[in-house]
């Protein structure tokens, strides 16, 4: 027998790295809102790598950050090392990366959701959706527990109907062998949300003191104070090395011998794994001809010593590892502490949301992190916060909140999942944005905190030290601009030193600071700023002068991009009406129903010649007639 549990305004299902964001932006805007997971122990946990970061997740992590959200700061409070990556490129594909302290993390992050005003947290296994109407009104748990909201959002990651798998070992289970959520996926289905069968997978871990580090190269973290949080000013300084060693032709002729042992190619995984982050069984088979592949020994802790084989993910049986990892150098005694699975997991088809993440067939539900085809605990952050934010806004009748593919890689990562789906674990890649000039780790603050002060979710006093920071770019960009230098035994120097060209006519300070071999300190010794510029000041009049040409150009293309994005398309359109689009057009058409003609030129199988009839159709005031009708 049921009873009612309560009310709320929102209410977010898990609690892992989408669900924490999700349920923390959702209480920041002011609304009432319930967090539900299977084990309150387990909150933020991280189930394979030991990291957070790296190239485009790490610029991820800033734009959540920017955004009011939390990831940043617990990894600021939490990591045993962290390093700048990228830094011999340009300032595009730069970002940071942190090795974690799993056990704090998830004490941190804790902490910060039982003292977030507005939130609840509770421990529970949601079984069913309350579908009134066709509306979601609220969740039902495996106690019969009865809780109503006005928007839902499931992040259960990899938990919907979780399988675990090692060798011809298989069982019913979510990641670290929790409960697996079967009820819940069971009733998605029942609803008409088509799901697709993914998998993922870890490596051993081993315990640190049968590790022979002496056979393995050091990676130090980074000697300059760095962090994700644009409020974090305490650094950690006593940091912890990772170490990186190397598999070998011993080791691959195992996993050559047992192949058939591995449930890759056994037949007993169906689901499809991440291309970017495949498994050593794969990375043998796809690369036959490389001698060796890296191997990288992260600490889980401080007070721990398990240690995570990053790169050396498998299925293969327990006894295959072991035999495994006593031909990798470093690992010849090593000891294993838990042993390397494959999982596989229920996903949500994400062609089937609208840009806010709500389901389009069940309004008031909402999806995100790893459900929707992702993978990475960055991705399912930034999924989560936009998820709570928009939550948030059609409970209590505000405003949704959408970046576009300019503002954010947040806004690449939704978009892509949205228009053209995914049929493998979605990771983010630079390579994925088309103005990754404009979305760089630097400029994170730059381009989403004005947005976060509006949202409720970034406290005034930040805003105010925002605004600061921006003035002084501003000024010292103006500045440069007026000073003009002769040629003189000073800057002579520095040419000299950095091997320059020599100055022989007069030039604007910031002409002479777009020369690649010159930067902003070498500027300063000869024109220095009446007052002391932060660092992070200095870096932004640094890239935005030397690149400003560059910038210009992605903005133009933004301009054009945004042309195509104000022709909307209203969602109840026809395209059956429409003749001359192609069939498979007309069916992929029908299936995302985009909300404007940039949408749907992005969408795959859409061909300009589509787009071009589409135009032709809005232009001809034929879409107007039908949203009227």
């Amino acid at each position: 027998m049921t009873y009612n549990a309560g009310h709320y305004d929102v209410i977010v299902i898990g609690a892992g790295h989408a669900g924490c964001e999700a349920a923390v932006a959702s209480a920041k805007r002011g609304a009432k809102t319930l967090m539900l997971t299977l084990n309150l122990d387990m909150v933020a946990f991280m189930p394979c790598n030991p990291s957070i970061g790296g190239p485009a997740k790490g610029v991820v992590v800033r734009e959540i950050d920017a955004l009011g959200g939390v990831m940043g700061k617990v990894i600021d409070k939490t990591y045993i090392q962290m390093r700048l990556l990228n830094t011999g490129k340009g300032p595009a594909v730069r970002a940071l990366r942190a090795q974690a302290d799993k056990p704090l993390y998830i004490q941190e992050m804790k902490q910060i959701l039982e003292n977030e005003e507005n939130l609840t947290l509770r421990q529970g296994m949601v079984e069913k959706l309350l579908i009134e109407d066709g509306v979601c009104k609220g969740v039902i748990t495996e106690t019969k527990a009865v809780y109503y909201a006005k928007s839902i959002v499931i992040t259960t990651g990899t938990f919907m109907r979780g399988k675990v798998i090692i060798g011809d070992l298989a069982y019913e289970s979510g990641p670290n062998n929790q409960r697996a959520s079967v009820a819940l996926s069971k009733h998605l289905d029942e609803l008409g949300i088509e799901m697709v069968r993914f998998k993922t997978g870890t490596p051993p871990r081993v315990n640190s003191h049968t590790i022979d580090y002496s056979k393995t190269e050091i990676q130090p973290g980074d000697e300059e104070p760095r962090a994700f949080s644009y409020e974090t000013t305490e650094f950690i300084t006593d940091q912890i090395p990772c170490w990186l060693t190397y598999t070998n032709e011993f080791t691959h002729k195992i996993i050559d011998e047992n192949l058939s042992l591995s449930a890759m190619y056994s037949g007993m995984i169906k689901g499809t794994g991440p291309r970017y982050c495949p498994s050593i069984e794969d990375k043998v088979v796809r690369f036959h001809d490389k001698p060796r592949h890296q191997i990288f020994l992260e600490p889980e802790g401080r007070n721990t010593e398990e240690v995570y084989v990053q790169g050396l993910s498998t299925s293969l049986p327990e006894y295959v590892q072991r035999d495994m990892l006593q031909t990798i150098p470093g690992l010849e005694k090593a000891e294993i502490m838990r042993a390397g699975y494959a999982i596989e997991y229920d996903a949500v088809v994400p062609t089937q949301l609208w840009p806010t993440l709500e389901v389009k067939k069940i309004p008031g539900l909402f999806t995100a992190g790893q459900i929707n085809g992702t993978s990475g605990y960055e991705e399912a952050a930034g999924q989560g916060l936009m998820a709570g934010i928009n939550a948030a806004a059609k409970a209590l009748q505000t405003e949704p909140l959408i970046l576009n593919r300019a503002q954010a890689y947040i806004g690449v990562l939704i978009d892509d999942l949205i228009t053209k789906g995914t049929n493998e674990p979605y990771r983010l890649l630079t390579s994925r944005a088309e103005y990754r000039l404009l979305l760089r780790h630097d400029n994170a603050d730059l381009r989403l905190t004005e947005i976060g002060y509006q949202l409720g979710t970034i406290k005034e006093d930040r805003y105010q030290k925002f605004l600061e920071k921006k003035r002084l770019i501003e000024e010292e960009r103006k500045r440069l601009e007026r000073i003009i230098l002769k040629p003189s035994e000073d800057i002579q120097r520095i040419m000299d030193h950095t091997g320059g060209t020599a100055l022989k006519e007069a030039v604007k300070a910031s002409d002479l600071l777009k020369r690649p071999e010159i930067n902003y300190e070498m500027i300063a010794t000869v024109t220095p700023a009446e007052l002391h510029l932060p660092d992070d000041v200095k870096e932004q009049v640094e890239i935005q002068t030397k690149y400003q040409g560059y910038i210009d150009k992605s903005n133009q293309q933004v301009e054009r991009m945004k042309k195509m994005e104000d022709k909307k398309i209203p969602e109840n359109l026809d395209y059956d009406d429409i003749s001359g689009i192609a069939t498979e057009a007309r069916d992929k058409l029908k299936k995302v129903r985009p909300l404007s003609v940039g949408q749907a030129s992005r969408i795959s199988g859409v061909n300009p010649s589509d787009v071009s009839i589409l135009l032709v159709y809005i232009e001809q005031g034929k879409i107007a007639r039908v949203s009227n009708e």
